[in-house]
């Protein structure tokens, strides 16, 4: 059996304790270590090279946006997912572009954790649908440079062909699409082509250039 190795990053005490007792019966899971600020999980990470650290938002001595920019650049084989009472898009996007595998928030469910953690601890990216359409709307708004329902093919198309479109830019394929949206992948696959027809585009490639330009 495959053993997930964990570091949990939160200054309160009771938050870890909360996760700690979650986790405790979970046999592939093992919390190896805990830290209460940015600068100590570095120093944990270097030392344990745990395979997920469960980072908080706001800690103190260093945000977690810092801490996780520093773990992903210094430490790529180590996945971080952000467990934080934070909804903000600025904090969700920034999360996404400094290195960050999932992002889940605190009055989630034992399952849904449980879930993050597997989805992440296989090298994939964990966003529930709510918060991946946050960071599909923002970051697909700073590849279009502009206001995307401006363009002709957003006049064409329904708000979940956007969302799906949006991934596509951002290089997700069908099966993690899928994942995220809750959806079949013959579904995911069929809005593809649905997009695709309405637009004329020939491929896949072709969609992407009319959002993008």
């Amino acid at each position: 059996m495959n053993i997930t190795t964990i570091l949990l990053v939160d200054d309160h005490d009771i938050v870890k304790m909360g996760v700690k007792k979650i986790l405790e019966d979970e046999e592939h899971i093992k919390i190896v270590g805990e830290a209460s600020n940015g600068l100590d999980a570095i120093e944990k990470v270097k030392l344990l090279m745990p395979n997920i650290v469960i980072l908080d938002l706001m800690n103190s001595k260093m945000t977690g946006i810092e801490t996780a920019k520093i773990i992903s650049e210094q430490y790529p084989e180590v996945k971080i997912l952000i467990f934080s009472m934070h909804h903000n898009k600025e904090y969700i996007v920034s999360s996404v572009e400094n290195g960050v595998n999932g992002y889940l928030l605190k009055d989630s469910c034992k399952d849904e954790l449980l879930k993050a953690i597997k989805v992440v601890s296989e090298g994939r990216k964990y966003f529930n649908p709510e918060i991946s359409e946050i960071i599909i709307n923002e970051l697909l708004a700073k590849v279009l440079g502009t206001k995307k329902e401006t363009r002709p093919i957003f006049e064409k198309i329904t708000q979940k062909e956007k969302q799906i479109l949006g991934m596509i830019v951002q290089g997700f394929n069908s099966r993690e699409m899928a994942d995220k949206l809750f959806l079949s992948i013959r579904t995911v696959d069929n809005h593809r082509a649905n997009m695709m027809k309405k637009v004329k585009a020939k491929n896949t490639a072709e969609l992407v250039k009319m959002a993008i330009g």
